[in-house]
């Protein structure tokens, strides 16, 4: 059974980047070099960090990720409620959070359609 989209499990996706997640001073380098405003360096991001977490998820986990950006992108959600529970490593504000968050799910998609070719 599906599950309905949820934003706040967002965050937990997020918690990746957050500064009280800190378990590695490499992670917070690598987080800290890429400018979090420039599509294609947030991409570079997402393939270094976000994609051995996520295809490490269960493929209903996967899917009810995408599902939920898909969703709340969808319906024109801000995700300032995100955004704002959380303190990053990046060292520039966010500009823009949805675009942000298209670039999130464009990479999660392509790391589940690379998943899927396995």
């Amino acid at each position: 059974m599906k599950r309905p989209p949820k934003l706040s499990i967002l965050r937990g996706l997020l918690f990746l980047f957050d500064i009280d997640n800190v378990d590695s001073d490499e992670r917070e380098e690598v987080i800290v070099s890429k400018d979090v405003n420039n599509e294609g360096e947030l991409a570079e991001l997402f393939d270094i960090l976000m994609r051995p977490e996520f295809v490490s998820y269960s493929a209903s986990d996967r899917e009810w990720y995408i599902d939920t950006l898909t969703y709340y992108l969808g319906v024109g959600e801000s995700f300032d409620s995100i955004f704002d529970k959380i303190t990053t490593y990046f060292d520039d504000e966010v500009e823009d959070r949805r675009k942000f968050m298209q670039v999130l799910l464009e990479c999660l998609l392509r790391y589940q359609a690379e998943i899927v070719k396995l």
